[in-house]
Parts: structure tokens; C-alpha cells; sequence
């Protein structure tokens, strides 16, 4: 897997909603309406991830649930960062 630089991260963070670049990986924070949609959102987020065998970092307080992408193989952002992320984008 080829590891992505700044440049190219940069550029294709307009083809994502709302996906950050910090600390080498793709950020993004959510905020639904309940815990229970929180844990939900969780689920297919994992579902998802387990068919592209990639997986990410979930943190969850009560409705914010933040997602964090990276490829540890490569060591930073591949394309498969991106790929998860625009799937978990269309889930909500």
C-alpha cells in the first residue's frame, strides 16, 4: 500500500465530508442524537470496516463518537483511509 504524502492527503480531503488531516491519520467527530444511535453508528461503522478489512480507531462518549483512519502497516494515510472514510460518510 502506497503511503500518501501531505499533498496528496490535502488534495483529496475535498472528495470526503468533513475529514480532517491530524497526527498523520483522518479525524472526524460525530454527534448524534442519542447513546443508543451513538452505539448503532458504531455498529455499521464496524460492519463496514470488517468487509474492507481496515480498521479503525472509535472513541465513544455518550452521542460523540470521533473516528481516527490511518494505515499502521504504511505508517500514515493510504488510499484505503480514504476509502473507509467516504463509506462511513454515506452510512450517516
Amino acid at each position: 500500500m502506497t503511503l500518501y504524502s501531505q499533498t496528496k492527503i490535502v488534495s483529496e480531503l475535498c472528495h470526503t465530508k468533513d475529514w480532517n488531516f491530524e497526527n498523520n491519520a483522518l479525524v472526524k467527530h460525530f454527534k448524534l442524537e442519542t447513546f443508543s444511535k451513538a452505539i448503532g453508528f458504531i455498529v455499521q461503522v464496524g460492519l463496514v470496516a470488517e468487509k474492507q478489512n481496515h480498521h479503525p480507531e472509535l472513541f465513544n462518549v455518550y452521542n460523540k463518537v470521533s473516528i481516527r483512519l490511518t494505515t499502521h502497516d504504511a505508517n500514515g494515510v493510504t488510499k484505503k483511509d480514504f476509502d473507509l472514510a467516504i463509506a462511513i460518510d454515506q452510512i450517516v
